[in-house]
């Protein structure tokens, strides 16, 4: 079978996650602007394949067809991302990494990804890349990083716990793989259905908001956004640590730990015995 099982992957991904937990901070940051620059990417493709469209629904559906080869770019590239990274729960959970390695991961990779998305999402905004359509893609992205600024608390938070469900199914199914197609299907087709649904990927986010934020410097790209109908006011850094980062990255840890318990309680506890 050119598949491992879901108890051989999750017991694959225990001893990977303790790996991971004990990487040296600087291949944990290294590795993290990697992976911030692999989701970056995608976001920005996104952006560009439906600015100019109308319907929402076709918008979303051609976003998640897009953007969730990112995931198996991360996963088969070996970058590390905070979201996928909240598998590591199995880990602990099978005595093979510490709650301290764990959280130590998630704040180094999480400060690398960011770092990563930041990177992108300046030089796009300021080097011309939001000029396309006569300022129209840098309207359009800030409208985008308007509507995830301003998202409800609770609302952000579970779309939030939703995304990050589907995300690490995609890093187990990808795993589950023993060949490329087999990963990169495995990890593309649960973050096609997170995009399309409109749920929160907090690292996503960093770039659809960071575009927003960088834009909002340029006079030009204000005033199309402006003309457009955009809530220029709304893109602060306020919003975006406290609208949209908070409750988002909450919301992904919880769903990530959630489906790493599942897998620990449903195939590797009580397993050695």
């Amino acid at each position: 079978m050119n598949l491992f099982t879901a108890a051989e992957t999750t017991a694959n991904y225990a001893s990977a996650g303790a790996g991971k937990a004990k990487l040296p901070i600087s291949k944990m940051l290294v590795l993290g602007i990697l992976a911030g620059c692999l989701i970056a990417f995608p976001s920005c493709v996104t952006n560009m394949a439906t600015y100019a469209l109308d319907n929402n629904s076709t918008v979303r559906a051609i976003s998640g067809l897009l953007f969730a080869f990112g995931l198996g770019m991360v996963v088969v590239g070996g970058a590390e991302l905070f979201t996928g990274n909240t598998l590591i729960t199995i880990s602990v959970l099978d005595k093979k990494a510490t709650l301290a390695g764990m959280l130590r991961n998630w704040v180094f990779v999480y400060i690398g990804n960011f770092l990563g998305s930041m990177l992108v999402s300046f030089i796009c905004a300021t080097f011309g890349w939001l000029s396309a359509g006569g300022n129209a893609l840098a309207a359009y992205s800030m409208k985008v990083a308007v509507g995830k600024m301003t998202m409800e608390f609770q609302n952000a938070f579970f779309m939030g716990f939703l995304c990050n469900v589907l995300v690490t199914m995609g890093v187990l199914l990808s795993l589950s793989g023993k060949d490329g197609i087999s990963r990169f299907i495995g990890a593309w087709a649960p973050v096609m259905f997170f995009v399309t649904c409109g749920f929160n990927h907090s690292i996503a986010d960093m770039t659809y908001c960071m575009l927003g934020l960088f834009a909002k410097g340029n006079a030009a790209y204000v005033e199309a956004a402006q003309a457009a109908g955009v809530a220029v006011e709304s893109l602060t850094w306020g919003n975006y640590f406290l609208g949209n980062m908070l409750p988002v990255t909450l919301g992904n840890i919880l769903g990530g730990v959630a489906i790493g318990f599942t897998y620990w309680f449903s195939f590797l506890r009580g397993a050695k015995k």
